[in-house]
């Protein structure tokens, strides 16, 4: 994490190390390393994994352009920032040529001093996670699948999502989910939160139509006396989220006036309880989920602009469950052995059919449709194999077959037919073989689906001799 990477200051001027070290812990950098013998740096950068070497220039025994020169021949991963007291473009032109991340003149403004810091932290950030992404392509592989256990997948859409996660989750950088309603947003929060390494908790905070008085008062919390009510103080969720991830849902519901906080949060790492004139420091990590598109959320006046760059620092959408239908079985498997658990039943047996009906149904609700589909037929299960009963109930008016393939519909006025167009047998030969085709053979949900009459489509398969393809057993009985 940025504020965790050693800041390691060389400068031969007792005061101004004291100086410069004090103003990066106050600002929240922890690891802050002083040298005043430019003799001992290197040795001390030998140490140090990948570091950000603060140099002054003018120095006895070494000065500072020599010392970068070694620093940039032996130690490539450090990145130096020079000081100095001359003014002189001809210097500045040779450091940055030497390898050199920025310059500085003094005396140096502490706010851009602490700027500068930052931007050096950050692209040491930057660099570590091009390295683990360019890793994980070449590797093809998750260096801590455990971190996703909780998300059942087959698609290689999710797991180059997955290797994205890894590659992001160290940063201290804000992560943005989006994706439909039901998706799962909370389950990837929870795996970036894994991946990071952050050792405090993973903290969820609903932002939508919360006020902002809740919503301050929830997550930043209140001194005593803040507002009637308000006996005593009481830390905030952000707090609980000390060195862990705050995780805000629906983050584009969220109140204009909240959202000025949050900037604020993002920004500084800081916020105000209610009620409390003094400020307080957080490195909680920030991920933020919507159901809205990138492109809604930027265009909506309501909701800021800097807020959505600042949030989107890394950005990951979350297909729909339709876009990764291979899914559904694995899925369907997992919630019937946690639903079964849950209620202290035998798992029951899944009939083949199901598999085939529900891969003709889009999923409006996503991966939470399913779920409580799933649920609710165990709920019903008394014993056997389960019924398929109950999720033709919930699919009702949604019917599979003219709701979804795996791919929505193109929106037009109606079908296209060809030219010339086919006689009025042709079009229901085509339309029964089509509905067997996506129902594997099985006539009674081939029927359904078309909304035809059980009896009169065998006949009609029958008379037109229509080769079925082999599919699962048929209850013959229920004709």
């Amino acid at each position: 994490m940025k504020n965790d990477i050693p800041v390691l200051i060389i400068d031969d001027e007792a005061e101004m190390l004291e100086s410069e070290a004090l103003a990066l812990q106050i600002n929240g950098h922890a690891n802050v390393l002083t040298c005043s013998d430019p003799r001992k740096a290197l040795e001390i950068i030998q140490g140090l994994p990948a570091c950000v070497a603060v140099l002054d220039i003018t120095m006895p025994h070494l000065n500072g352009m020599e010392l970068l020169a070694k620093i940039t021949e032996h130690h490539p991963e450090v990145t130096s920032i020079m000081m100095t007291g001359l003014n002189d473009v001809e210097t500045a032109v040779r450091c940055l040529k030497l390898g050199a991340f920025d310059y500085l003149l003094k005396p140096v403004d502490q706010n851009r001093f602490i700027t500068t810091i930052g931007r050096a932290l950050e692209h040491k950030l930057s660099q570590a996670q091009s390295a683990r992404l360019a890793r994980g392509v070449l590797e093809d592989t998750l260096s801590g699948p455990q971190c996703f256990a909780a998300i059942a997948t087959r698609e290689r859409r999710l797991m180059n999502i997955f290797k994205y996660i890894e590659a992001v989750a160290p940063t201290s950088l804000p992560v943005l989910l989006t994706g439909e309603t039901g998706v799962g947003k909370e389950l990837f929060a929870n795996a970036v939160h894994a991946a990071s390494g952050r050792t405090g908790e993973f903290v969820c905070v609903n932002s939508a139509g919360i006020d902002d008085a809740m919503f301050s008062d929830s997550l930043f919390g209140h001194a005593s006396g803040a507002y009637t009510g308000a006996q005593k103080d009481r830390k905030g969720l952000i707090d609980r989220a000390k060195n862990g991830t705050l995780f805000l849902d629906e983050i584009g519901d969220m109140k204009p006036e909240s959202q000025v906080k949050l900037l604020r949060l993002l920004q500084e790492g800081t916020y105000y309880r209610l009620g409390q004139e003094t400020e307080e420091r957080t490195n909680a990590r920030i991920v933020a989920a919507t159901n809205r598109s990138l492109d809604e959320l930027q265009a909506d006046p309501r909701f800021r602009k800097d807020l959505f760059y600042r949030l989107k620092a890394h950005h990951v959408h979350i297909p729909p469950l339709r876009e990764r239908m291979e899914d559904v079985p694995l899925l369907t498997e997992r919630f019937l052995d946690q639903c079964a658990r849950e209620q202290n039943k035998a798992k029951p047996t899944a009939p083949p059919e199901l598999e085939i009906l529900l891969s003709n149904y889009p999923f409006p609700g996503n991966v939470r449709e399913l779920r409580g589909m799933v649920y609710d037929a165990v709920s019903r299960h008394q014993g056997g194999v389960l019924s398929i009963q109950s999720f033709k109930d919930a699919i009702g008016g949604k019917h599979a077959g003219n709701a979804g393939s795996p791919r929505p519909r193109p929106a037009g006025p109606g079908l296209s037919f060809p030219f010339p167009l086919p006689t009025v047998k042709d079009a229901e030969i085509a339309l029964i073989r089509e509905a067997l085709k996506r129902t594997a053979g099985n006539k009674t949900l081939a029927s359904e689906m078309i909304g035809m009459a059980r009896q009169t489509f065998r006949t009609k398969v029958k008379d037109f001799n229509i080769q079925a393809p082999a599919g699962p057993a048929e209850d013959e009985a229920a004709d």
